[in-house]
Protein backbone atom coordinates (compact mmCIF):
# COMPACT_ATOMS: atom_id res chain seq x y z
CA UNK A 1 0.00 0.00 0.00
CA UNK A 2 1.46 3.40 -0.88
CA UNK A 3 0.65 6.33 -0.23
CA UNK A 4 0.71 10.35 0.13
CA UNK A 5 0.76 12.52 2.56
CA UNK A 6 0.74 16.26 1.89
CA UNK A 7 2.79 18.33 4.56
CA UNK A 8 2.39 21.27 3.32
CA UNK A 9 0.80 22.78 0.13
CA UNK A 10 2.35 21.59 -2.61
CA UNK A 11 4.71 19.17 -0.57
CA UNK A 12 4.02 15.50 -0.37
CA UNK A 13 5.72 12.77 1.44
CA UNK A 14 5.11 8.63 0.76
CA UNK A 15 3.90 6.73 2.86
CA UNK A 16 4.10 2.99 3.38
CA UNK A 17 2.53 0.21 5.32
CA UNK A 18 -0.95 -0.65 7.12
CA UNK A 19 -2.08 0.47 10.54
CA UNK A 20 -3.71 -2.26 12.27
CA UNK A 21 -7.18 -1.13 11.72
CA UNK A 22 -6.32 -1.96 8.30
CA UNK A 23 -5.68 -5.12 8.07
CA UNK A 24 -8.80 -8.06 7.51
CA UNK A 25 -8.39 -11.88 8.19
CA UNK A 26 -7.91 -13.70 4.94
CA UNK A 27 -6.92 -10.64 3.03
CA UNK A 28 -3.47 -12.01 0.92
CA UNK A 29 -1.11 -9.43 -0.28
CA UNK A 30 1.26 -10.11 -2.76
CA UNK A 31 4.80 -8.56 -2.37
CA UNK A 32 6.36 -7.59 -5.50
CA UNK A 33 9.00 -6.96 -6.78
CA UNK A 34 10.25 -10.60 -6.58
CA UNK A 35 13.71 -10.91 -6.49
CA UNK A 36 16.24 -12.90 -8.74
CA UNK A 37 19.51 -14.95 -6.48
CA UNK A 38 22.45 -13.96 -7.17
CA UNK A 39 25.72 -16.09 -6.25
CA UNK A 40 27.07 -13.08 -4.82
CA UNK A 41 23.91 -12.59 -2.75
CA UNK A 42 24.32 -16.25 -1.89
CA UNK A 43 27.55 -15.80 -1.03
CA UNK A 44 27.69 -13.07 1.28
CA UNK A 45 25.05 -13.78 3.22
CA UNK A 46 26.48 -17.12 3.68
CA UNK A 47 30.04 -15.56 4.61
CA UNK A 48 28.11 -12.65 7.01
CA UNK A 49 26.37 -15.20 8.94
CA UNK A 50 29.13 -17.83 9.57
CA UNK A 51 27.72 -20.37 7.87
CA UNK A 52 30.28 -22.93 6.87
CA UNK A 53 28.45 -25.71 5.37
CA UNK A 54 30.11 -26.11 1.39
CA UNK A 55 26.33 -26.51 0.04
CA UNK A 56 26.08 -23.25 -0.13
CA UNK A 57 29.33 -21.67 -1.90
CA UNK A 58 31.46 -24.64 -2.91
CA UNK A 59 30.33 -25.65 -6.37
CA UNK A 60 32.57 -28.94 -6.40
CA UNK A 61 31.24 -30.26 -3.16
CA UNK A 62 27.63 -29.39 -4.29
CA UNK A 63 27.96 -31.20 -7.47
CA UNK A 64 28.18 -34.30 -6.10
CA UNK A 65 25.18 -33.95 -3.69
CA UNK A 66 21.92 -34.49 -4.73
CA UNK A 67 21.03 -31.42 -6.08
CA UNK A 68 24.25 -31.52 -8.16
CA UNK A 69 24.78 -27.88 -7.49
CA UNK A 70 24.63 -25.26 -4.87
CA UNK A 71 21.60 -24.21 -2.56
CA UNK A 72 20.47 -20.90 -1.67
CA UNK A 73 20.97 -20.62 2.15
CA UNK A 74 17.65 -21.47 3.81
CA UNK A 75 17.41 -18.37 6.22
CA UNK A 76 18.67 -15.55 3.59
CA UNK A 77 15.26 -17.21 1.65
CA UNK A 78 13.77 -16.03 5.00
CA UNK A 79 15.34 -13.15 6.00
CA UNK A 80 14.33 -12.21 1.68
CA UNK A 81 10.73 -13.07 2.20
CA UNK A 82 10.20 -10.67 5.59
CA UNK A 83 11.84 -8.20 3.54
CA UNK A 84 9.64 -8.23 0.33
CA UNK A 85 6.57 -8.69 2.85
CA UNK A 86 7.25 -5.09 4.80
CA UNK A 87 5.60 -2.68 2.81
CA UNK A 88 2.61 -5.29 2.99
CA UNK A 89 2.47 -6.23 6.39
CA UNK A 90 5.38 -4.55 8.61
CA UNK A 91 6.16 -0.85 7.75
CA UNK A 92 4.11 0.30 10.81
CA UNK A 93 5.10 -2.38 13.29
CA UNK A 94 6.22 -1.46 16.21
CA UNK A 95 7.69 -5.19 17.04
CA UNK A 96 8.06 -8.07 15.31
CA UNK A 97 6.71 -10.60 17.65
CA UNK A 98 8.22 -13.80 16.33
CA UNK A 99 8.36 -16.17 13.51
CA UNK A 100 6.72 -20.28 13.53
CA UNK A 101 6.11 -23.15 11.64
CA UNK A 102 9.09 -21.97 9.30
CA UNK A 103 9.41 -24.68 6.87
CA UNK A 104 11.56 -25.20 3.79
CA UNK A 105 9.25 -26.99 0.98
CA UNK A 106 12.07 -26.95 -1.48
CA UNK A 107 15.33 -25.84 -2.65
CA UNK A 108 15.83 -22.59 -4.35
CA UNK A 109 19.27 -22.04 -6.73
CA UNK A 110 21.24 -19.05 -7.53
CA UNK A 111 19.01 -17.82 -10.77
CA UNK A 112 15.62 -18.71 -9.58
CA UNK A 113 13.67 -15.51 -8.78
CA UNK A 114 11.84 -15.67 -5.32
CA UNK A 115 8.15 -14.17 -4.85
CA UNK A 116 6.25 -14.04 -1.55
CA UNK A 117 2.61 -13.52 -0.55
CA UNK A 118 1.66 -13.07 2.76
CA UNK A 119 -2.41 -13.41 4.30
CA UNK A 120 -3.82 -12.41 7.38
CA UNK A 121 -4.32 -14.99 9.44
CA UNK A 122 -5.08 -13.70 12.68
CA UNK A 123 -5.22 -10.06 14.33
CA UNK A 124 -6.79 -8.94 17.88
CA UNK A 125 -6.12 -5.84 20.30
CA UNK A 126 -2.92 -5.34 22.27
CA UNK A 127 -3.88 -6.67 25.49
CA UNK A 128 -1.53 -4.30 27.29
CA UNK A 129 -0.93 -1.23 24.71
CA UNK A 130 -4.02 0.20 23.77
CA UNK A 131 -2.10 1.98 21.01
CA UNK A 132 -1.56 -1.31 19.01
CA UNK A 133 -2.63 -4.65 17.94
CA UNK A 134 -1.09 -8.03 17.20
CA UNK A 135 -1.32 -9.23 13.58
CA UNK A 136 -0.59 -12.68 12.24
CA UNK A 137 0.23 -13.54 8.89
CA UNK A 138 1.61 -16.61 6.95
CA UNK A 139 4.11 -16.04 4.29
CA UNK A 140 5.01 -17.66 1.15
CA UNK A 141 7.53 -17.76 -0.90
CA UNK A 142 7.43 -19.49 -4.44
CA UNK A 143 9.67 -19.32 -7.28
CA UNK A 144 9.42 -18.67 -10.88
CA UNK A 145 7.32 -21.80 -11.39
CA UNK A 146 5.61 -21.71 -8.63
CA UNK A 147 7.30 -24.56 -6.54
CA UNK A 148 6.94 -23.13 -2.95
CA UNK A 149 9.93 -22.86 -1.42
CA UNK A 150 9.22 -21.98 2.21
CA UNK A 151 6.53 -20.85 4.50
CA UNK A 152 6.27 -19.64 8.31
CA UNK A 153 3.76 -17.48 10.43
CA UNK A 154 5.17 -13.90 11.83
CA UNK A 155 3.32 -11.95 14.40
CA UNK A 156 4.13 -8.28 14.82
CA UNK A 157 2.62 -5.63 17.08
CA UNK A 158 1.25 -2.89 14.84
CA UNK A 159 0.17 0.76 15.44
CA UNK A 160 -3.16 1.65 15.39
CA UNK A 161 -3.77 5.11 13.42
CA UNK A 162 -2.25 8.46 15.41
CA UNK A 163 0.17 6.42 17.16
CA UNK A 164 3.07 5.48 14.84
CA UNK A 165 6.50 6.21 15.60
CA UNK A 166 6.90 7.85 11.93
CA UNK A 167 4.04 10.64 12.97
CA UNK A 168 6.04 11.31 16.22
CA UNK A 169 9.23 11.62 14.20
CA UNK A 170 7.69 13.82 11.59
CA UNK A 171 8.34 11.46 8.91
Amino acid sequence: MQNAKQIAPNRYRETFGRYFEEFQVGDIYEHRPGRTITETDNTWFTLLTMNTHPMHFDKEYAKHSEFGRCIVCSPFTVALMVGMSVTDVSQKAIANLGWTDIKLTAPLFVGDTLYAESEVLDKRESQSRPNAGIVTVRTLGKKQDGTQVCVFNRSMLIAKRGFEVEEKAGY
